[in-house]
């Protein structure tokens, strides 16, 4: 009778020890919590906000990059970058292709019907460049019977068909990247070009010779980052993460790498 009951005491206690031990197993090989991912749409050709690394073609580089990293980190997530043609962003991000675009957008009332904008990161007026040695052109006044190179979809598009609707200029060649727009005023196709003032800058700082600015006051706009409409999840996490990389110095530390 003893025996049987040290065998069986020996039994409830081998049972007990073994669920410890699956217990604890089981905790151990839990997958830690998923980290989400954003796909951001871009066109990588519009330096310095997004363009391909010299150094590796398949990397996008750039001002707009640098800084959704950088809220990323901030807001604890992670991104992918999806390469597209500019036009094709915002069905992209309507279809649910890309979560977010980041490639140097304008915010204007006709795209906030679209989509939902975060506050402004940058302020990027127009610009109007002509080659460096055209000495006809000096304002729009000047742009009669003018032909211009602008990038489709974009302000400086827009802000050419409005003009054009004005009878103020002569014809409009529609392009995808803005080293297409300048090989055109270089060859003689195209008179002037509408883009967007920091980036026209940059082209000449790199570039010099090539084009210049004869006026910098054409409107004043503000970049964003746009979601879809009625995202505000991730609206928000926007916002949040560009105001606390604004307060702790990492945007600046940006704006010196790229201006």
């Amino acid at each position: 009778m003893l025996n049987f009951i040290l065998l069986g005491l020996l039994v409830v206690s081998l049972l007990a020890i073994s669920g410890c031990v699956d217990k604890t197993a089981e905790q151990a090989v839990e997958p830690a919590e998923n980290v989400q991912t954003y796909v951001i749409g871009t066109e990588p050709y519009f330096p310095p906000f997004e363009y391909a690394d010299e150094n590796s073609s398949s990397t996008i580089i750039g001002f707009d990059v640098d800084l959704i990293n950088a809220i990323a980190e901030d807001q604890g997530f992670k991104v992918q970058w999806k390469d597209l043609e500019f036009d094709a962003l915002i069905p992209a991000l309507q279809s649910g292709q890309v979560d977010i675009i980041a490639s140097g957008m304008t915010i204007t009332a006709e795209r906030e019907e679209a989509v939902d904008f975060s506050e402004p990161y940058i302020n990027a007026g127009l610009a109007l460049a002509v080659a460096a040695g055209n000495e006809e052109i000096k304002s729009v006044d000047d742009l009669k019977g003018k032909v211009a190179a602008v990038q489709m979809g974009s302000t400086g598009s827009q802000e050419a068909d409005k003009l054009k609707a004005e009878g103020k200029i002569g014809e409009i060649i529609y392009l995808a990247h803005v080293n297409d727009i300048i090989l055109n005023i270089q060859n003689g196709r195209a008179d002037f070009t509408i883009n967007d003032l920091p980036v026209t800058q940059a082209f000449m700082s790199q570039n010099p010779g090539v084009i210049k600015i004869v006026d910098d006051e054409i409107t004043s706009d503000s970049y964003g980052f746009a979601v879809k409409s009625g995202n505000t999840e991730l609206l928000t996490m926007l916002n949040q993460g560009l105001a606390n990389v604004k307060e702790d110095g990492t945007y600046d530390q940006i704006m010196a790498k790229y201006f």
